[in-house]
This record gives C-alpha cells, structure tokens and sequence, in this order.
C-alpha cells in the first residue's frame, strides 16, 4: 500500500488504484444465509455513492458527528469509509442525541430518533434491499443511494490529523486510524493477498480493525461474517476453506 496514506479513504484509493478487480469484504450472515462479495471496485462504488448522499443530500461538512448505530455489515463498513471520504466523525455507537447525523439499523430506530438531525435508517436486508416501509423519520438508505454519482470529490479538504472515529471511548485522528491499522496488520503478519476471517462485533476497536480497517491497510481482505455462533465448526472449517482465509479472529 502508499506509505503517504494517512486517512481511511486515502488507504480505499490505493487499493483501487493497485487492483480493482480483487475481493474486499466478502460479507456472509448466518441467520439468513446471505453472502455478498465487493470488489475493492465495487465497494468504492459504495462509498463514493453514500459519501454523495452525505456531503450533499444531508449536508454534512468536515467536523460534523454521524451516530452509526450498525452492526458488523458490508453497509457498516461502506459508511465508515464514506464518513472519511467527507470528513465527518464516525462515533460507533454514539449517542443519536448529540450528533449531526444519525444512521440506523431496524433493531435501533427508537434509539435513533434522539437525533435533532439528519436520520438515515437501513433495512439490513439481503442485496442491500429497503424497508417494504419506511420508518416515520427516517429516510431510507436502500431508497436514496443508488442515484448518487459514483464519483466522489470533497468540498473541503480532510484533515487528517482531525477526528475521525470513536468507538467504546477511543477517539482516533485519520492518520492515528491508519497508524494504528499498519501496526495491527503487521502484528498479524498480514499483507497482500491476506484473507481474515472476523466474527467479532464492530463495537470495539478491534472488531473495526480485524473486520476493516488492518486488511485494507495491508492489500488484504476480510470475510466478515455476522451471527458466526449459528455455525459449527465443520462448517466454518468449510468455509475457511472455500473463502482461502489466512487469518481467523
């Protein structure tokens, strides 16, 4: 990867950059069986399509705090490289009452409505789908992103030695992110090629580093998984196999 990348989004073009082509979250839910690959092109598609929709449909602005009320998700992750690509502070798990923007999954949309500000709820539902409703309050994700350009340029420069992300009490500058991203990689002895296997939940730093952020930094990927415990372990052996995984946490 570029030694200058110094924020998330940074770390995102290199990637593109270096091989569009090769898989970057590979995403499966074990209560519903869902399985969805992304490209690293296809993911920044993703991010460069909500990063639209935060800069310009909800206002969002360098410095300004999203609430991110999601579990371990390919949509999690998107919206945290969206929230860099912007500028916008990613508090995982923060309180809805004290930021600009909140985004919700259907398990927190009470907790959501706090927000004085911008809500943005996602279904969670395979393929990326909508709510069959929209929650009252709440624009729907599913229902807003796919007009979006999928071309991204900020307004404003990131700084990127400004907040960037907390979570569970750690606030992280964007390159702070970043260093501390390399230095977990290299203690996994991850690099190109390295394929993790993470069912932790995002609530934590290391969840987003195992499930993200250590294999972006590193040209690898990550086979996030959610709801790991319905499996037994033949099956994840199984899948361990089939995904090529190299690492497991």
């Amino acid at each position: 990867m570029n030694a200058t990348d110094r924020t998330p989004a940074d770390l995102l073009r290199s990637a593109l950059a270096a091989d569009p082509a090769r898989p970057l979250v590979t995403f499966y839910d074990d209560a519903t069986g869902e399985r969805v690959e992304l490209s690293v092109a296809t993911f920044a598609n993703w991010v460069a399509k909500t990063a639209n929709l935060l800069q310009d449909d909800l206002s969002a602005a360098p410095g300004d705090r999203l609430a991110l009320l999601l579990p371990a998700h390919w949509q999690t992750a998107v919206w945290l490289l969206a929230c860099s690509s912007v500028g916008v502070v990613a508090e995982v798990g923060g309180d809805p009452a004290a930021a600009d923007v909140v985004v919700s999954g259907p398990d927190t949309l009470e907790e959501a409505r706090a927000c004085s500000g911008e809500r943005i709820a996602l279904a969670l539902r395979p393929m990326g789908g909508r709510f069959p409703q929209p929650p009252p309050g709440f624009a729907d994700y599913a229902v807003e992103v796919p007009s979006q350009g999928d071309r991204f340029a900020p307004y404003a420069p990131v700084d990127p030695d400004a907040p960037a992300l907390t979570v569970d009490g750690l606030e992280l500058t964007g390159s702070g992110l970043v260093e501390r991203a390399r230095a977990d990689a290299a203690a996994r002895g991850l690099g190109p090629g390295s394929r993790v296997l993470s069912g932790l939940a995002y609530d934590g730093w290391e969840g987003l580093s195992c499930g993200l952020f250590a294999p972006l930094a590193s040209g690898g990927s990550v086979v996030l998984c959610r709801h790991l415990d319905q499996l037994d372990e033949r099956a994840l052996a199984g899948r361990r196999e089939s995904e090529r995984v190299t690492e497991s946490v």
